[in-house]
């Protein structure tokens, strides 16, 4: 194998072996604090709380899934590699690997457009409505390919010529709900599609928390735009908050959910109303992104 498949299949036997008990959150984490996903699983090897066999077994298993993955014609990247989206590594829940079809960019901006799959037709229009304001702003639009809000965010970014980009709870291979199995092809090659699990996995109840909380970090805010109590928009925001990037709540979420105005009180959190509400917000948020990144490049050269 080459040098990048090596870490891959050393990443990958420490994700199968879970030393310690660990998360892939923090897995992805010490490998990237170390540069290495073979020194960490040396160090593993060495403190002896596996046996050899064990290792070479994770190993052996791993190569022969990459080998796979190469003779499908998927692609990935690692914690590890440049092209790895930058905004990922700040959060705790940061994918160890991504497998991805599209144009990948590591420092992509963009904004979360997401909310109910039973959407209502103001919902859906709403959603198109703020998937044009950020192409008209230059960002990205980012959304979870579900039925609803997610699946208009993303069809009306691409009939407005601007990018998408699409997290799955699935692995790549597949297609959930089948019915956006064309939307997924068409935005893998006009935009991106992403996928933090292996490649044939199949949705769960777990995979969807876990793409929501990905989503958040990838972007620069949230916009709920319609949502019920035990909406996956929930958990988006919430982690969004932990993640400490901002979040946009339409009047409609705020006055029609519990958990909407309990997050309406907090810090980093804005309501809106309009069209030309969010268009407000988005503006703001972009304006103190934009000097944050100059004070920190500022910083930099210093």
């Amino acid at each position: 194998m080459e040098p990048d498949e090596r870490e891959t299949a050393a990443l990958l036997a420490l994700l199968r072996t879970k030393p310690r008990g660990t998360s892939w959150g923090s897995i992805a984490g010490e490998v990237s604090f170390v540069g290495s996903a073979i020194q960490v699983l040396d160090g593993v090897s060495s403190e002896g709380l596996f046996r050899s066999p064990e290792i070479d077994e994770a190993l052996s298993a791993a190569a022969r899934d990459i080998a796979r993955w190469k003779q499908a014609g998927l692609t990935w990247v690692t914690v590890l590699d440049d092209r790895y989206p930058h905004r990922l590594r700040d959060i705790r829940e940061a994918p160890p690997f991504l497998f991805y079809s599209g144009d990948l960019r590591a420092a992509d901006q963009g904004m979360s457009v997401v909310g109910s799959r039973a959407a209502s037709d103001w919902g859906v229009r709403f959603a198109a409505d703020a998937a044009h304001l950020l192409v008209r702003s230059g960002l990205s639009v980012v959304s979870g390919l579900a039925e609803g809000i997610d699946a208009s965010a993303h069809r009306a970014t691409l009939d407005a010529g601007g990018r998408t980009v699409a997290f799955l709870g699935t692995g790549i291979t597949r297609s959930y709900p089948a019915k956006n199995r064309d939307l997924q092809s068409e935005i893998g090659a006009r935009g991106l599609v992403l996928s933090q699990f292996y490649p044939d996995m199949s949705p769960t109840k777990h995979t969807f928390p876990m793409r929501n909380a990905t989503m958040s970090g990838y972007g620069l805010a949230t916009i709920v735009v319609e949502a019920g109590e035990q909406s996956g928009a929930r958990i988006q925001a919430r982690v969004a908050g932990e993640h400490g990037r901002p979040v946009i709540l339409t009047r409609r979420v705020v006055d029609g959910t519990t958990w909407g105005a309990d997050m309406a009180q907090r810090a980093n959190v804005r309501v809106i109303g309009t069209s030309d509400e969010l268009e407000e917000a988005v503006g703001e948020l972009r304006g103190v992104h934009d000097r944050l990144e100059s004070a920190l490049e500022a910083l930099t050269a210093e």
